[in-house]
């Protein structure tokens, strides 16, 4: 046997299974790589993993070919409760969007809202207060 006969084109290799599974994994990796809520400079990795076993005569192998990818992750995202309690005990909780408690703010459609995001209805807090 030659070099030439020994040599494997992974390109052909399984019917072209190998560059498949390498294209597969690629595109998840970009895809992971684009996706604004992971690090963009995070290392990605390819693995493909040929497994050879060869025959009681030594005369074939089975190959078996398997890839994956070790994508980024998430990026964590925090945020603040407030807590307390109604007038039965029980333990509620709402997201602070105001930033502060009991500050209001404007959305960025410019309506005025609670700290925990509550739109504010002017005419109605002018009427009661009258």
């Amino acid at each position: 046997m030659n070099t030439e006969e020994t040599q494997i084109n992974l390109d052909e290799l399984a019917g072209g299974a190998v560059h498949e599974k390498f294209n597969r994994e690629m595109k998840r990796v970009l895809a992971n790589i684009m996706d604004p809520n992971t690090d963009p400079e995070k290392k990605r990795k390819i693995t493909i993993t040929l497994t050879i076993a060869g025959d009681e005569n030594r005369m074939t192998t089975d190959v078996t070919v398997s890839a994956k990818s070790t994508l980024a992750p998430s990026k964590d995202v925090s945020t603040k409760l407030v807590i307390g309690e109604d007038h039965y005990g029980n333990v509620l909780g709402q997201e602070l969007k105001s930033g502060i408690i009991g500050q209001t703010y404007m959305d960025d459609d410019g309506e005025l809202r609670d700290d925990t995001g509550h739109l504010i209805d002017l005419q109605k807090k002018r009427n009661e207060s009258k």
